[in-house]
């Protein structure tokens, strides 16, 4: 029987050959490429559907219910390593200092009284607190939060998040916030500080109302 050798230059040559197209492969799957031209990217931004885009979610209810998730001291799973920190943290989600990508949060966003005539739309848009609220907003379809990255990045759903698993599941009570935050827009025509949404707390007052999730 005839013995063949290869030199060292062509068995790598061979092996990259075999090894590339599982190697890429694996990369897709593990890191939830599907859709992107990058296996290593997200999904492109969140957009809202047709015929919905127009519409807005309540500032009254994020800055009273969903917020406080965003500074509240909350356990992650990082690949089995388990911690306890804040979403709003340095190296997460800080305005400043995060590096938690489109969702930015400013820590020290101060809460408004929206029911203030001296806090109109105008001047609330200018806070700190406005600038997470639209910051937030910019993660979700409106009427769709298993599309939204705001819920479906810290439940991992076949989406990648730097900070690990949070919501054990969507039935955590701070999962349950955002659900209802992002599927009760306010009304059609309505801007985000409409009064309808004061539906939305029990009693309807948005500054000492319950937040409502059902």
């Amino acid at each position: 029987m005839r013995s063949f050798t290869r030199s060292p230059r062509a068995l790598r040559a061979r092996l990259a050959q075999v090894l590339l197209p599982c190697v890429a492969a694996a990369a897709v799957v593990a890191c939830g490429g599907g859709g992107s031209s990058n296996p290593f990217d997200n999904p492109p931004d969140v957009t809202n559907p047709a015929g919905v885009s127009g519409q807005k979610l309540s500032f009254a209810y994020f800055q009273r219910c969903i917020n406080p998730i965003f500074l509240a001291q909350l356990q992650t799973n990082q690949g089995g390593t388990v911690s306890t920190q804040t979403c709003a943290g340095s190296g997460c989600h800080d305005s400043t200092t995060g590096t938690g990508g489109a969702l930015r949060i400013t820590p020290s966003a101060t809460v408004l009284d929206v029911t203030d005539p001296a806090n109109t739309p105008d001047v609330i848009r200018a806070s700190n607190m406005y600038k997470n609220f639209y910051s937030a907003q910019g993660s979700v379809v409106i009427g769709q939060p298993t599309h939204s990255r705001l819920l479906t990045k810290p439940l991992l759903m076949q989406v990648l998040h730097g900070g690990g698993l949070i919501f054990l599941s969507d039935q955590d009570p701070n999962a349950k916030l955002m659900q209802y935050w992002i599927t009760h827009a306010v009304p059609a025509g309505a801007d985000e500080f409409s009064t309808a949404s004061n539906g939305m707390f029990t009693p309807p007052d948005p500054n000492t109302g319950t937040c409502n999730t059902q």
